[in-house]
This record gives C-alpha cells, structure tokens and sequence, in this order.
C-alpha cells in the first residue's frame, strides 16, 4: 500500500495535507515506508484524527 492510497483509507485529502503541514506529510511518508500500515495507525491513532479533521477528504478524487 502506498501512502496516498493510506490517506485516502483514512479521508485524509494528501493535497491540502501536503501543502499546508509538509514536515509532517514528510516525516509520516518516510516513517510509513519501514512499517506495516496497522503498526503505523497503532502508532499515529490520535494524530491521524486529528490530521482528519483538519485535512478531511469530502470527495473521492
């Protein structure tokens, strides 16, 4: 799976992610890459709501 497709998963819009918290986006891409998509979930569970609520995704792209 790869990261897009993660975000997408969790309704989290990659663009406006992307550009409005880059260090962030950067540093989860990267931390994605060595983990299992449900150890990186266990890991980030409240960011990734956070991140949801200020990113949300309202259409299917």
């Amino acid at each position: 799976m790869e990261f897009d497709e993660y975000l997408k998963s969790k309704k989290i819009d990659t663009q406006t992610f992307q550009k409005h918290d880059r260090p962030r986006f950067e540093e989860w891409r990267e931390l994605f890459k060595t983990m299992h998509p449900d150890s990186f979930t266990a890991q980030k569970k409240f960011l990734i709501n956070e991140t949801r609520r200020r990113y949300l995704l309202t259409e299917v792209k």
